[in-house]
Parts: C-alpha cells; structure tokens; sequence
C-alpha cells in the first residue's frame, strides 16, 4: 500500500496544485471581469483591489499549468498573508468570525508549493525533464 501511496504522490500534488489554482484564479477574473460572480465595486487597474485581481487571475494561471510555480506560488502566499492582515485581522482574531479562513487556506497551501514545487504533471516538470535527456 505504501508503495501505491508514494507512487501517486507527485500526481496527487499536481491535482492540488491544480484545483488550488482554479478556485484562486475566480477571484481574480471577479475582480476583473466580473465573473463567475458580479463585484461590488468598479475595477480600478492600479488600486489594491485592482493590483491583487491581477495577481490572482495571471499568477493564478501560472501556478495552474505549473509554470514558475515556486516564486509564484511564494508571491501568491505572500499576497494570501497581506490580503489575511491588512482585510481579516483587523476584523477580529478568528478566521471563522472575521472571514478569514481562505486567505489563510490558501497561503498556507501556496506555502506548501514553494518548498513542494508543482508535481509531475507541470510545465516544470516537463521542462526539467527535457533538459535531463
């Protein structure tokens, strides 16, 4: 059994790192677009909304197809922790009652990538691979 589990390890971090990236990516594209929900308020390019919208969506792609996924995924959690402290904490202590249990979540998570990398299915992976033929 444990040689089935650690044989699917490297895929089953690239399912994460993929599914991560899909949900992270929403919040971007509703920021920008609004869509897959409409936002609240207008988009500005260069307001802290604007900027974080940005980064959600493109960084959000990239660490979808595992494309430079431990700096972006290091930017990324950096965001998530900026997004918890400046946005949630002021809010109160608890993520449960200030809202904050994604911006954590997903630090946490994009924490992970940077010391895990994006698993075998990613374009750095594949890149990788190349070069070691």
């Amino acid at each position: 059994m444990e040689n089935i589990l650690s044989a699917w390890q490297p895929r089953i971090l690239s399912v994460v790192r993929i599914i991560s990236a899909f949900l992270f990516m929403q919040h971007g594209a509703q920021k920008i677009f609004g869509f897959p929900a409409e936002q609240r308020y207008p988009f500005e390019l260069f307001s802290m909304s604007g900027v974080a919208g940005t980064l959600e969506l493109f960084g959000g792609f990239l660490l979808l197809i595992g494309l430079f996924t431990r700096p972006v995924a290091f930017l990324l959690s950096g965001l998530m922790a900026f997004a918890y402290f400046l946005v949630h904490a002021p809010q109160g202590f608890w993520p449960l009652n200030n809202g904050g249990e994604l911006a954590t979540l997903f630090s946490f998570v994009f924490l992970y990538f940077v010391f895990a990398g994006g698993g075998s299915w990613s374009v750095d992976c594949l890149c990788k691979c190349k070069r070691n033929k």
